[in-house]
């Protein structure tokens, strides 16, 4: 997913007001913060940064544009209060906005708006940050605003990889916010040796001190691919129940201590989890922070590969001011500087060689651009039909008592 040469069409005064806003990457933020913060006042700093507003309350329809993302998903001042590419963007275009870290996972988020959504009623936000799943299923339900391109000349520097999805014909509703890996990580000091795959997490030794993601689709990719069976294929429902059951049956005899969406990474910082099921740029992230502490691995039988996409609640009254965003976060200077933060693979071409100017180092960090061979390593969960989502869904959840 590595980004092509090309020409650099990104507003040099966007760059500017970017350089003004002192984006740095998580790496020299730290490294800076180091002297004056302990690492628990760090990851906190990190994780709980609420709303930014412009001053005027402005951005149009009667109020700030709303937009809910997930933890650690953008870029961060020095004191850790303010987001440096989204204050650029306030300045540049009048636009407020109001950031929030409201999703921790698919299903809780959705089931908090799904009755709003379902009677065409505003959710309180005007920019929603999912993954593919569950972006198919608003873009299927009718609960997606279709976004004008025009408004959205920047949305051409989309790798060509995720230009065509089969969920979003023609990208019509949707928009890659960042793409990342699902693996395996652990506490290198209570773990030495490290781990080489997903059975390794079953250890004895490791009883109550194991977590899993509360995402579907990779905690039961990574077991199908430890089971043989390759989750973007024509797998059947014994495989995937196969997989389920190896979940259960860890559940019921404590070995896995709890099923958790973005907050296991607390649970490793605090030494309560040891190894996981994690996404790869938490755990860049965390290290930033805990001196190098933690391994990620794609496990030898392969890792999952996912991605997260803007859309536009269909009721928001501020389509036009979202797609004004999206355009932003498209010019790949801006997203150089968002994946100088948050360690995600970047969807935007001319991303890579935005980022050498930034950190040269993670310009060739093959978990924010990745090589072909670790590409080969890892696995889309194919798109399941509506009666599939509802079943294993379901059963998925009825499992892990959500």
């Amino acid at each position: 997913m590595s980004s092509g040469r090309r020409e650099l069409p990104g507003d040099p005064r966007v760059r500017e007001l970017v350089r003004q806003a002192r984006g740095v990457s998580r790496r020299r933020f730290l490294a800076g913060a180091a002297g004056t913060a302990g690492a628990g006042a760090l990851l906190a700093a990190c994780g709980t940064a609420g709303s930014t507003r412009a001053e005027d309350g402005g951005g149009g329809a009667g109020g700030p544009l709303r937009w809910a993302n997930w933890t650690q998903y953008l870029d961060q001042d020095e004191s850790g209060t303010s987001f440096p590419t989204l204050a650029a963007f306030e300045e540049r275009s009048g636009i407020a906005v109001d950031y929030a870290e409201d999703v921790e996972d698919n299903d809780s988020f959705y089931g908090k708006v799904s009755r709003q959504l379902e009677n065409g009623q505003d959710i309180g936000y005007d920019v929603v940050t999912l993954t593919d799943w569950m972006t198919a299923r608003w873009i299927r339900q009718e609960y997606a605003a279709e976004l004008d391109r025009s408004r959205i000349p920047n949305a051409d520097n989309i790798l060509p990889n995720l230009a065509a999805v089969d969920f979003d014909d023609g990208r019509r509703f949707s928009l890659t916010w960042q793409s990342g890996f699902a693996g395996i990580a652990w506490d290198t000091q209570a773990i030495p040796d490290g781990l080489r795959s997903v059975s390794d997490l079953w250890d004895p030794q490791y009883k109550g001190r194991v977590e899993v993601l509360s995402e579907m689709r990779d905690t039961i990719g990574l077991i199908m691919l430890e089971n043989g069976t390759d989750p973007a294929g024509d797998w059947s429902t014994d495989d995937w129940f196969d997989a389920l059951d190896v979940v259960q049956r860890h559940l019921d005899d404590g070995q896995i201590r709890q099923v958790r969406g973005n907050s296991y990474v607390q649970d490793l910082a605090s030494g309560d989890a040891v190894a996981c099921i994690a996404w790869s740029g938490d755990i860049t992230s965390l290290n930033y922070e805990y001196d190098g502490r933690f391994a990620f691995a794609i496990p030898d039988a392969g890792g999952t590969l996912w991605s997260d996409n803007l859309m536009v609640p269909r009721a928001s009254p501020r389509r036009a001011q979202a797609e004004e965003l999206f355009d932003y976060y498209y010019d790949p200077q801006v997203a150089a500087e968002v994946a100088a933060w948050v360690n995600y693979i970047t969807p935007v071409q001319g991303a890579q060689e935005a980022m050498a100017s930034i950190d040269p180092e993670l310009a060739e960090d093959p978990m924010i651009f990745p090589t072909e061979e670790i590409l080969s390593q890892v696995r889309v969960f194919r798109t399941l039909t509506p009666a599939e989502e509802e079943r294993y869904n379901g059963q998925f959840l009825t499992a892990i008592g959500a």
